[in-house]
């Protein structure tokens, strides 16, 4: 397969391993037959290795067409642009100093798998992330309340 699957009639389905340190995302889009079978044209002539290739173009393509745009919004927000990874460390320290973070990050923001819940709660006030939350199950109940 070239890394999205049929499902159903309309449903693509990105089928890309979960790579290390937030390289990539699956997400399921919804496309009309008619927009699927432009695509498999256009990778039946060769424009395109496959379709994952393609959309992941097309993404690229307006993402860089709405760049300023992103970069005054991040800037504004005063968002982390990328990777931010929180250990259990950085959380103790952030407890020893009587602080809370306000996590905000447009990319991957990852908690270490040793962070416990109680720890999370202690030291995290808000989390907002535009893109991937990784963190254990029990982490992020614990700061459900306050993900936004």
């Amino acid at each position: 397969m070239d890394g999205i699957q049929m499902a159903g009639s309309k449903n693509i389905v990105s089928t890309e391993q979960r790579l290390k340190a937030g390289d990539s995302e699956k997400i399921t889009i919804n496309l009309g037959p008619v927009d699927l079978g432009q695509i498999d044209l256009l990778v039946q002539e060769g424009f395109y290795t496959n379709r994952t290739d393609l959309i992941r173009t097309a993404i690229r393509n307006q993402l860089q067409s709405h760049g300023e745009a992103i970069r005054q919004t991040v800037a504004r927000k005063s968002l982390v642009l990328g990777l931010q990874h929180y250990s259990k460390a950085d959380l103790e320290a952030v407890q020893a100093a009587g602080q809370m973070l306000q996590i905000q990050v447009l990319g991957l923001a990852s908690i270490a798998a040793d962070v416990t819940p109680e720890l999370a709660v202690a030291t995290i006030e808000s989390v907002t992330v535009l893109g991937a939350l990784h963190a254990s199950a029990a982490v992020k109940a614990a700061l459900a309340g306050r993900i936004h």
